[in-house]
């Protein structure tokens, strides 16, 4: 049974996986996200939770937005289908305020007002998702007062190996990829492409106070609002010397798609989105340290509509790994980061100081710090911190906290509109207990001067006084009740509340996950998923439409012809349920999709 579990890691997507004695298969991971060093996940105070290679091959995610739907605390919300705005939440505290990554290199943008284009992010060509919660700016500097998902793309293997993929289904949708990697001593190459077409449906659909909500897009004569995207990497390295290597990456990703605005359906409006994301490192390995030099950049092209913004974030920086003691490492690091929006010359940038320390005393116990110092051209300095603790007590029992300070810089949107935006700052706290296949894990975020929007007189962005509160708890549990057959629960009950204790907009009271896999057939794997949203209102303080008390299933089914091709069928929203989670905004109806894979 073990061997089966291990090779279907789906079965601990809902859950978090900061306590790895009850599944031993799960010890070989290892994350970065946490200190900025390759660590063993069962070695990190964070609360931290890894979608795997694994997963995502056996789950056939649509694209990260979905992936990352299916773990506990977090939720996502789209205005429409595929490709539209998605907008992440991680235990209520929303995308402005969690910092995306792809291999470490920022990708949220300066021009924008919603953080991360994360609906542009196709699923293939990733080994892992991280995803770190809490504040994380004693870390990573701004904008990760939410909490950090780091995006690994696969990296090549020894040999000469690829991929080749195709998906076909519901809403004429088509999907190719494909990936070719040479490793040698001398150095390696990876190269990938993936293509994405989708006619789609229409993205606007009645409002729930409409007479004609219910029904669908079809059926009220509304225009397809279709989704293409290309995605293009290389990535290459050389082996200067046993201890020295040089890697370079580049990544381009051109998205279009017609949208709708949140009153009508629309025949004109589109948008054109081209991503470059860039890297070059040295990295010079020792016995007992690393030493990294990087520079990285992401450029930003967004057309909608009429309107253009250009931006990028260009980065520089020197970080050590020091291994020193048993089970004990210090990093040191500093980095400057320029933030631009061409179209009207602003621009700001950082240079930042950090330095984390991990101890394990006695294999029990596991003590974090982090602290850093930013200096910023347009606001105050910031110091910042976090604090982690984890014990084992047994095999089958224990224990972690965790406190983090944060801030979260104004976007340069948000500067265009009111040049006078102060930073917010945050505070986090957690605690877990791990017994078994239980968790409970209870959070909290308190985020002050938090930056909102107002109409009054004009619409600009202010700092609001006070304090918001955001706070809950999510309990997970895990278990093989048959010998084939695995199953998975979750549930997070959140209270996201502003300065003046009214709800804030969109955030679910309630959620659960559930899922069970089933193993007991040669070379099949049956899986069956889905989630239950609570109450969630579209405004504040509970006005707005009620888009939540629904639930929606899924499956999936694999099958392994041989040691080269793979073939899966999937079906989402099984019982074919209507719901938004935008109100006017549509989501899918019932919709199948057949897909194979061929590896060499």
């Amino acid at each position: 049974m073990q061997k089966k579990i291990s090779t279907s890691l789906v079965a601990s997507l809902l859950l978090a996986t900061t306590n790895l004695f009850s599944a031993q298969s799960l010890e070989t991971i290892t994350v970065t996200s946490a200190t900025k060093s390759t660590q063993s996940i069962k070695d990190v105070t964070s609360n931290i939770e890894v979608i795997t290679k694994e997963d995502i091959e056996e789950r056939h995610f649509s694209g990260v937005s979905e992936a990352l739907n299916s773990l506990a605390g977090v939720s996502v919300i789209s205005n429409g289908g595929v490709g539209q705005t998605d907008s992440l939440f991680i235990r209520g505290v929303d995308s402005k305020r969690i910092l995306i990554l792809i291999d470490g290199i920022r990708y949220n943008e300066p021009a924008g007002l919603s953080g991360a284009p994360l609906a542009q992010l196709l699923i293939d060509d990733i080994e892992q998702i991280e995803v770190v919660k809490g504040a994380q700016s004693g870390i990573w500097g701004a904008d990760a007062s939410g909490g950090v998902v780091n995006i690994i793309t696969s990296s090549a293997k020894k040999g000469f190996h690829g991929n080749a993929s195709t998906e076909m289904g519901s809403f004429n949708t088509k999907k190719y990829s494909t990936t070719i990697s040479n490793r040698t001593d001398l150095g390696y190459v990876k190269l990938n492409a993936n293509r994405t077409d989708i006619r789609g449906f229409s993205a606007f659909e009645a409002k729930k106070n409409s007479v004609n909500y219910g029904k669908r897009w079809d059926e009220l004569g509304y225009e397809r609002d279709g989704y293409n995207n290309n995605t293009y990497s290389i990535q290459t390295g050389l082996n200067l010397t046993d201890n020295d290597e040089v890697n370079l990456s580049y990544k381009k990703i051109n998205a279009k798609y017609a949208y709708d605005s949140a009153t009508a359906d629309d025949r004109t409006k589109s948008s054109d989105l081209n991503h470059f994301i860039k890297s070059a490192n040295y990295i010079h390995t020792a016995e007992k340290y690393n030493i990294k030099l990087n520079a990285q950049q992401s450029k930003f092209d967004r057309t909608q509509d009429t309107f253009n913004a250009k931006s990028l974030v260009n980065e520089f920086g020197i970080q050590s790994t020091i291994n020193y003691m048993d089970n004990s490492n210090l990093v040191l690091g500093v980095n400057k980061q320029n933030f631009e929006y061409k179209n009207n010359a602003l621009k700001y940038q950082t240079e930042g100081l950090f330095v984390s320390n991990t101890n394990t005393f006695f294999e029990k116990l596991v003590f974090s710090e982090a602290l850093r110092y930013d200096n910023n051209t347009d606001y105050d300095e910031k110091v910042t911190g976090k604090l982690g603790a984890k014990y084992n007590f047994t095999e089958d029992l224990s224990m972690g906290t965790n406190y983090g300070t944060a801030y979260n810089a104004p976007t340069l949107s948000n500067l265009s509109y009111t040049s006078t935006l102060k930073p917010e700052n945050t505070k986090s706290f957690d605690i877990n207990t791990e017994y078994k296949n239980f968790k409970v894990t209870y959070f909290e975020n308190i985020i002050k001067d938090m930056i909102n929007y107002s109409f009054t007189p004009a619409f600009h962005y202010i700092n609001e006084d006070g304090e918001s509160t955001l706070k809950g708890y999510e309990l997970a549990y895990k278990k093989d009740i048959l010998e084939d057959t695995f199953i998975n629960l979750n549930y997070t009950q959140l209270s996201a509340k502003n300065a003046n204790k009214e709800d804030l907009a969109r955030r679910a009271k309630r959620e659960l996950g559930f899922g069970i896999d089933y193993y007991g057939i040669s070379k099949l794997h049956f899986n069956v998923n889905g989630q239950y949203v609570g109450d969630r209102y579209d405004a504040a303080n509970k006005t707005g439409a009620e888009t939540g008390n629904y639930a929606v299933w899924n499956s999936v089914v694999n099958y392994d012809i041989n040691k080269t091709y793979k073939a899966y069928f999937k079906v989402d929203n099984l019982f074919d349920r209507y719901y938004q989670t935008i109100d006017g905004y549509a989501t899918a109806e019932r919709s199948a999709y057949l897909g194979l894979k061929a590896s060499f």
